[in-house]
C-alpha cells in the first residue's frame, strides 16, 4: 500500500484521499479503489511487470479510441520503486460475474450482443503481422502501432498454444488427455490466416453491468494476436457457457452481434476445444471456478471436462 500512497502523492498532490481499498484484479496486479475527500475515485494498479501493465494501457487506451467498448479512461502511467503503474477512472456498475445470473433472460442476450458486436469492431479495427504475444511501436499513423512478436507460422504457434493448454491440465483431466492430444493431432487449420488482436480474458468476469447493460470492460492485459475465429471460440464459451446451462439463446445473440460489424468467421472444432482448454486452468495453474456462485473444486472440473467431452 505504500507505493499506492506515493504514487497519489506524485499523481494527485493537492487532493486529500478519503479511503483505499484493494480488490482483486487479476493475477498479476495489485489494484486498489481510491476514494478522495472531494467526492472523486479512481483506481491505482501497481505490477511488478512494468513492461506489461504499460502495454496492457496503451491496448485499453486504443480499444477505447477505435470501438464503442466501454473502457474506463486511462488517465496517467508511470513507475515507481521499480514497479509500474496506471491510474484510471473509477468506472460505475456492478460486477457482472455476480449480477450475470440474476439478469432476466432478454439483458443477458444483449449483455452477450454486447461481447459479440465488441470482438467484431476489436477485429475490424485491429490487424497485426504474425501471430502471438503482443508489443507496442510508439509513433505510428495512430500513435501507437500493435505487431506480434512470436511467430509468423500460424500451424507452429497454434500447435504449441493447445499443447500448453493440454499440459496445464492437472491430474483429474487424465482421462481425456489422449483424446486431447488425439484431436489435436489430427485436427487441420488454415495456412496462415489473416492476424487479429485477439484479447483472450474478454469475458464478464472483467466487466460491470448498470442499468443500460455493459458499462465498463476492465482487463486488457496480456493481449495475442491470432486468427479471429479462435478469439470467436474463446470469447463465446465465456460469455455463453460459463453461467449457464443452456447457452443457445446467449449465443445467437453474441453471434448477431459479432455479424452486425463484419461476418462471423468459420470456427474449426480445434479451436472451440481449444476455448475451452485455455479457459479451465489460470495462469498460476489453478482450476478456474465457472458460473456465479463459482463452482469449486470437483464441480469446476467437471464443468470443464463436460464440455471438452461434448467437443470430442
Amino acid at each position: 500500500m505504500d507505493d499506492v500512497v506515493a504514487v497519489l502523492a506524485h499523481e494527485f498532490p493537492d487532493r486529500t484521499v478519503a479511503s483505499m481499498t484493494p480488490v482483486r484484479r487479476g493475477n498479476h496486479k495489485e489494484t486498489t479503489i481510491v476514494d478522495f475527500v472531494d467526492g472523486g475515485a479512481v483506481v491505482v494498479q501497481l505490477s511488478t511487470d512494468e513492461e506489461a501493465i504499460h502495454l496492457e494501457t496503451a491496448v485499453a487506451r486504443a480499444v477505447g479510441n477505435r470501438t464503442s467498448i466501454p473502457v474506463p479512461r486511462v488517465l496517467t502511467t508511470g513507475t515507481i520503486a521499480d514497479r509500474g503503474y496506471a491510474v484510471v477512472e473509477r468506472a460505475s456498475g456492478d460486477e457482472l460475474h455476480e449480477q450475470f445470473v440474476r439478469l432476466d433472460e432478454r439483458t443477458q442476450q444483449n449483455v452477450a450482443r454486447t461481447f459479440g458486436r465488441g470482438l467484431g469492431e476489436i477485429h475490424d479495427s485491429f490487424t497485426l503481422d504474425g501471430y502471438g504475444a503482443v508489443t507496442a511501436d510508439t509513433g505510428g499513423e495512430s500513435g501507437v502501432e500493435f505487431r506480434a512478436v512470436e511467430a509468423t507460422d500460424w500451424e507452429t504457434w497454434f500447435s504449441s498454444y493447445v499443447h500448453g493448454g493440454i499440459e496445464a491440465l492437472p491430474p483429474a483431466f487424465d482421462s481425456i488427455r489422449d483424446a486431447l492430444l488425439e484431436a489435436t493431432e489430427s485436427a487441420s487449420v488454415p495456412e496462415n490466416p489473416p492476424s487479429r488482436l485477439y484479447p483472450w480474458d474478454l469475458r464478464p468476469g472483467n466487466a460491470l453491468v448498470g442499468s443500460n447493460g455493459v458499462s465498463a470492460v476492465l482487463d486488457w492485459g496480456n493481449p495475442l494476436a491470432a486468427e479471429p475465429a479462435l478469439a470467436v471460440a474463446k470469447v463465446e464459451h465465456l460469455v455463453t457457457d460459463w453461467y449457464v446451462s443452456d447457452g443457445t439463446s446467449l449465443r445467437r445473440a453474441f453471434r448477431a452481434g459479432y455479424e452486425s460489424v463484419r461476418p462471423y468467421p468459420t470456427v474449426e472444432p480445434i479451436y472451440r476445444i481449444t476455448a475451452v482448454l485455455r479457459s479451465a486452468v489460470d495462469s498460476a495453474g489453478e482450476v478456474t471456478r465457472p458460473g456465479y456462485p463459482e463452482q469449486t473444486g470437483s464441480r469446476a472440473v467437471s464443468f470443464h471436462r463436460r464440455r471438452l467431452e461434448d467437443l470430442l
